[in-house]
């Protein structure tokens, strides 16, 4: 056991569990993707698929455990991550230079889970916590019945993108696992995901904004 703590205590291990993780939510969000197309069904469509998800029971619950333990682990190594990449480069970081084949969303990363992060807490205390399997479609049309809110919500769905669009493809480096006969195709995959992820989520509020 004392050699596997050593081994993610490393580098290389610390970003292994990143990617790791980061892959188990991009996971969620294709599952979250698709149940949210259910709100353009009407009331009726998303009170149905939330019945169908709840009736899992404690798998749902089991699930929730596994994210809360991702997400810990997830903020807590890339914060370490970050603050250690200051200590090594700080002159690179303060003239923001984009060396090295960083990209703007590689160089955003810090900034979009940080905001991400506030996002989610938001948006858990807001759709999820206390609020009744039947009153979901009436909250979820109150809230985005705020322009503020729909601004807010769709900031955050660019902060998605753009972190998907760079972690998706790095956890495969991460991992091991970037053979250049595959690595185009997870570069593309990772664009495709941003876009679908920006338009999907993002559409959401607009719509419900629209129809008030």
């Amino acid at each position: 056991m004392g050699w596997f703590l050593r081994a993610i205590w490393t580098s290389i291990g610390k970003k292994m569990v990143m990617a790791f993780t980061g892959l188990i939510f991009i996971s969620f969000l294709c599952v979250h993707f698709i149940g949210n197309l259910t709100i353009y069904g009407g009331k009726k469509s998303l009170l149905n698929y939330s019945s169908r998800l709840h009736s899992l029971g404690i798998i749902i619950n089991l699930i929730e455990i596994v994210l809360l333990l991702c997400a810990i682990l997830h903020i807590s190594f890339g914060l370490i991550l970050f603050l250690e990449n200051i200590r090594a480069r700080p002159i690179s970081y303060s003239m923001k230079r984009y060396e090295g084949g960083r990209t703007l969303s590689s160089a955003l990363m810090p900034y979009s889970g940080a905001f991400l992060l506030i996002f989610v807490i938001f948006h858990l205390f807001t759709f999820h916590f206390g609020v009744a399997r039947a009153e979901l479609y009436d909250v979820v049309k109150r809230w985005f019945s705020s322009f503020p809110y729909v601004i807010f919500y769709i900031l955050g769905m660019i902060a998605v993108a753009f972190h998907v669009r760079h972690g998706f493809w790095s956890a495969f480096q991460s991992l091991g696992l970037n053979h250049p006969k595959y690595m185009g195709a997870i570069w593309v995959l990772s664009y495709i995901l941003s876009i679908l992820f920006l338009i999907g989520f993002g559409s959401i509020p607009i719509y419900m904004y629209l129809i008030r």
